[in-house]
């Protein structure tokens, strides 16, 4: 007998838009690249753009949909990234999701005393040795960006502070095309070769335009130093609707959709062929204050809504999750995180960024990403669904322990319950009097207690010290030649 969906598993998923509206966004970004156009602040990518038909009338740029689908056509639709140490860890293509951290706050939210101070490379450094500890961060951005080092080389010595203290992925802003070639001197030197590095990249470049529709001559210089290596980079630009975009989400998405793609062409045209995602992003922008919100529900929208399309196109898809505009870890603080968490993988967005943010993007904060940390584990399992196929369905257990039995004992349950059923590490599961016992912990002193574990007991990635020793070289160096340039970052 043939049964055919007896070993089927469905993930729990949502869709925002219908054929017909994706299209219709499709049509409307590309009319916005051929008709309205770019401010190109880069005389290189100008010339190049006019080469490849593009209509060029001083630093405007209109780019026909010709072009645009050339480019698609030869963008990589998906990467593998990989860790450290060479191994394979997240496959960046379909609806594949991976949660990573926040970064580029200019404060920190201090991990034992909740106060607020600006960043530096040492919360840094603590930040991704907490986020290499955390079973449910798939990868990691530089937690903020410190103000203790000169601002022209901070891109350094965050990076720095990030490779050696996890093993995971990283995504990486960097603050000039030079900046961004150091870094890569430096993730070459990790795993011992720029070969072994485009062979085995375990680092993503984000470049960001500015929002609306204008790329900086920097900016693009930093996409060139990314594609001229083969290397995968994630578009970046932010719009907020009503601000920086229309205030309708189909208006922004239209032309974030835009934005992103001309960073793919940009990308495609310097090198066909190297990888790049479709990425953007959606800032609420809160009317009565003159606020960026992080976790306002327009966000999920739009992002899934831009993902669609990217999904649409066959690229990856870049998603902003687990942050909060709360100042502290409460009621608030959980909700924004969780709901967008799930929001986004049900979504199927591939790179979700940014668990950790607090106030607005403004700090990091460790203890949002340890609860962050619980809520995509709690997500991950919710979204794997249930399998149903005869073992699963246990008629025969069932039939065994009959009316009146329990299952505590039965091979099936010893088999099945740790795959089968979550479990928290933050949340309490105690019984009233127990929790009494133990001194009524809430969320907050157990995501303080799970911070001084790690901090006490998680062994660190420590690489070999001559590789170490290269690293310093190149970030004193770097530090150097950055600082003492004129009329850059």
């Amino acid at each position: 007998m043939i049964q055919t969906n007896s070993t089927e598993k469905k993930a729990i998923f949502f869709r925002v838009l219908s054929e017909d509206q994706i299209l219709e966004l499709i049509r409307s970004a590309f009319e916005i690249m051929a008709k309205v156009g770019f401010k190109v602040l880069h005389q290189g990518a100008r010339k190049m753009l006019r080469e490849a038909g593009g209509l060029v009338k001083g630093e405007q740029v209109k780019v026909s949909e010709f072009i645009v689908r050339q480019c698609l056509a030869s963008a990589p639709k998906g990467w593998t990234i990989y860790n450290r140490n060479g191994e394979r860890a997240l496959e960046v293509e379909g609806r594949k999701s991976y949660y990573g951290t926040s970064t580029a706050s200019p404060n920190t939210k201090d991990a034992v005393t909740g106060e607020f101070h600006p960043t530096t490379v040492a919360d840094i450094a603590f930040a991704a040795k907490v986020a290499d500890a955390l079973e449910h961060i798939d990868w990691v951005m530089p937690m903020g960006s410190c103000q203790d080092v000169p601002a022209k080389a901070a891109d350094l010595h965050e990076f720095y502070a990030t490779v050696t203290n996890t093993t995971k992925p990283v995504v990486f802003l960097t603050y000039s095309a030079r900046g961004a070639e150091l870094v890569y001197e430096m993730a070459a030197e990790v795993v011992g070769g720029l070969d072994i590095l485009q062979e085995r990249p375990f680092l993503v470049l984000y470049p960001e335009s500015i929002s609306p529709l204008v790329f900086p001559g920097e900016v693009v210089d930093r996409m060139f130093v990314a594609a001229d290596l083969g290397l995968p980079q994630m578009m970046g630009p932010t719009i907020q609707p009503g601000a920086t975009g229309p205030v309708t989400l189909a208006g922004a998405v239209a032309q974030g959709l835009a934005e992103s793609l001309m960073g793919l062409v940009l990308v495609q045209l310097r090198r066909p062929g190297s990888p790049v995602g479709l990425g953007c992003n959606f800032g609420i922008f809160d009317m009565s204050g003159g606020l960026l919100c992080i976790a306002a529900p327009e966000m999920s929208l739009a992002l899934a809504a831009q993902a669609e399309v990217a999904q649409y196109f066959g690229l990856p898809t870049w998603g902003l999750a687990g942050s909060t505009e709360a100042k502290g870890l409460d009621a608030q603080a959980g909700a924004e995180a969780a709901f967008h968490i799930l929001a986004q993988g049900q979504a199927g967005l591939n790179l979700i960024h940014d668990v950790g943010y607090m106030d607005m993007g403004m700090a990091c904060a460790v203890e949002q990403l340890i609860l962050g940390n619980e809520l995509i584990g709690m997500t991950k399992r919710f979204l794997e669904g249930l399998q149903v196929n005869a073992e699963t369905v246990a008629r025969e257990v069932i039939a065994r322990v009959g009316p009146g039995g329990n299952f505590l004992q039965e091979e099936h349950t010893f088999h099945h319950f740790r795959k089968e059923l979550w479990r928290p590490s933050i949340f309490t599961r105690q019984h009233y009097s127990n929790w009494l016992e133990s001194g009524a912990p809430d969320t907050v002193r157990k995501v303080r207690e799970k911070i001084r574990q790690i901090k006490e007991t998680h062994p660190e990635p420590s690489l070999p010290d001559n590789t170490l020793a290269v690293l310093e070289e190149i970030k004193t160096r770097g530090e150097k030649e950055l600082s003492g340039t004129k009329g850059g970052v």
